[in-house]
């Protein structure tokens, strides 16, 4: 992996390392828009001030926008969370075994 793709996936990891940058996708997954309530209560116990932070980084970042009825990923936000669909299945298979280890 060239310098360049590390950076550019240092980045990306850093803003979704942000406390609830992944969720706030994560509650837009399927393409429907939301209000900025409903996007906090679709998250859960986050902040109005932390969602408003969320919400200009996802953004800036060009993964989230807003239009007539609420939030939405972008193209990009889409394209993000494709990627990433596996993870339920994943964890899914993670927390089995990882209640196997504490039997």
């Amino acid at each position: 992996m060239s310098s360049k793709e590390n950076a550019a996936i240092g980045q990306l990891l850093g803003l979704l390392e942000s406390r609830y940058a992944i969720r706030v996708l994560w509650a837009l997954k399927d393409g429907h828009a939301q209000t900025f309530r409903l996007l906090q209560d679709s998250v859960g116990s986050i902040t109005p001030n932390t969602l408003n932070t969320r919400i200009k980084d996802l953004r800036a970042a060009g993964l989230l926008t807003h239009g007539s009825a609420g939030y939405v990923v972008t193209s990009s936000g889409a394209d993000l969370l494709k990627r990433l669909a596996d993870l339920p299945a994943f964890a899914a298979k993670w927390a089995a075994n990882q209640a196997k280890k504490t039997i």
